[in-house]
Formats: structure tokens, sequence, C-alpha cells
């Protein structure tokens, strides 16, 4: 197998040897995942490969039972290589802790650093990355403004965007992500707008509506999602995406999938 593969996790075994890769995916539900793979999940194949799925996130744990490590990762490679290539740019990484970590490894190895302007996640980004050792290397800080007073008076956020357009809005998110980022002097900075639950907001916006935007100071990207229900669901997929849309921009990918 390549040598850019991690490091697999071991298990030992009395009579041979158990090896397991874990390839982390954002993007796709579980049917997407299970259409791009068919003919290959089975779990009781050897290599074998089994899917656990966790709010908007989707691990493939692909194992194999040999007699040596080589064995087992020679034994598995053709099915590791033939899921990349399925999966394509929706697999973020393969054997890491979660997507704000692969974020920060990137972040790190091209020396750029980030900020981020939250409404409806309530810190909820600015809590994974700081929850990552070193993460004030790549991370600036955050605003948290929940309130159209601190959009304005914090983020500069114009007061004729938040009249005209409403605080859920693709002006507005393109105006806290350009805020922050300038508050903070950040290469890349990320913003999230959108109504959590548990009632439509007074524009009118369903439960679920959410922009998140990114900026590089030059270009500034906002992508409009609708991301179901439940107050606690919609805070996560939104963090979600916009570490997604920090690691498309940083990997030079599409900004909105396929």
């Amino acid at each position: 197998m390549s040598p850019h593969m991690p490091m697999p996790h071991r298990e030992a075994s009395p009579d041979s040897m158990i090896l397991s890769h874990n390839l982390c995916v954002f993007g796709l539900t579980e049917p997407q995942v299970r259409s791009r793979l068919e003919g290959l999940m089975d779990d009781t194949a050897n290599p074998s490969m089994t899917l656990c799925e966790k709010t908007g996130e989707i691990t493939l744990r692909l194992t194999a039972e040999a007699d040596t490590a080589e064995d087992c990762e020679e034994l598995m490679a053709p099915l590791f290589w033939d899921t990349r290539s399925r999966l394509g740019e929706y697999l973020y990484g393969v054997d890491v802790d979660s997507l704000e970590a692969r974020v920060a490894q990137l972040l790190k190895d091209r020396h750029l650093t980030f900020s981020a302007a939250e409404s409806c996640t309530g810190g909820l980004i600015a809590k994974r990355i700081t929850d990552i050792s070193g993460a004030s290397a790549v991370f600036m800080g955050g605003v948290v403004s929940y309130t159209n007073s601190v959009k304005a008076q914090v983020l500069g956020v114009p007061q004729e965007l938040l009249d005209g357009y409403g605080a859920v809005s693709e002006p507005v998110a393109k105006a806290m992500a350009e805020g922050v980022r300038r508050l903070t002097r950040s290469d890349l900075a990320v913003s999230v707008t959108g109504v959590a639950g548990p009632d439509k907001d007074d524009r009118g916006n369903e439960v679920g509506t959410v922009f998140v935007g990114i900026t590089d100071g030059h270009k500034t990207h906002v992508r409009k999602l609708d991301l179901g229900t439940g107050r606690d669901r919609v805070r996560t997929m939104a963090a979600h995406y916009a570490f997604d849309m920090l690691r498309r921009y940083i990997t030079d990918l599409p900004m909105e999938g396929e």
C-alpha cells in the first residue's frame, strides 16, 4: 500500500494479525455512499468493509486478516483504492480523529490561519477547533454574533444589509466572514448564520435554513443549506459544513461538491 497511507490500527489475534483503516466521509448520505460502493460492502469477506454513521458523517472501516501486517496491507490495497476512487472529494481523511482535526492539519501544513463568525452555531466551531491540541497555531479567534447589534457593531455588517435582507441571508453571511477576518487578521474566515429552531425566523426562513460563508480577503463564497430540523443537528451540520468549506478551499476542491 502507498507510503502515504496512515499507520493502521492493530489488533492481535492468537493465529493471525488483524489490521483496520477508517475512511472518513462527509457530504454524502448513507444511501449515496452505499450506492457508490455497490458490490464492495461486505462485512463477512476478507478484506471486509463496514459502515458507521453519526450526524452528517460516515466512517467506513476496512479490515483484513492475514499472517503479517504486510500481508494485511497487500490484501486490503485493492479495496482501499477502489473505495477511495468511488468516494472522490467526499473522502476527507484516513484514520483521522475528526473533520476539524483534518482541517487543522491542512492549515498547519500550509501555514494558514482562520477565524469564525458564528450566529446559530453559538460558538461550536470555536469549541471544536480549540478542543484540538495546538489549535492556537491555526485559529485566531471567533465572534459569536447572536444578535444583529453585535453583527453590526462588532463585525461591521452594514445595517442596511440586516434591514434589507435579514440576518439569515447570503449578503449577511458574506459580510460576517469578511468582518471577522478583518478583526482577527486571519488568512481565512468562515461564517454561519441560520435558523436552528424550534421556530422559523421573523423573515419566514424555515428551520434548517443556514448560510455558510468563507473568505480569503479577495473572494468570498457563500453556500445556502437546508439542514432539516432538530436544533442540535442543525448546529452540528452547520459547523461540519464550515470545516468542510475550509478543507475544500485549502485542497482546491469545488465548494459545493460534484
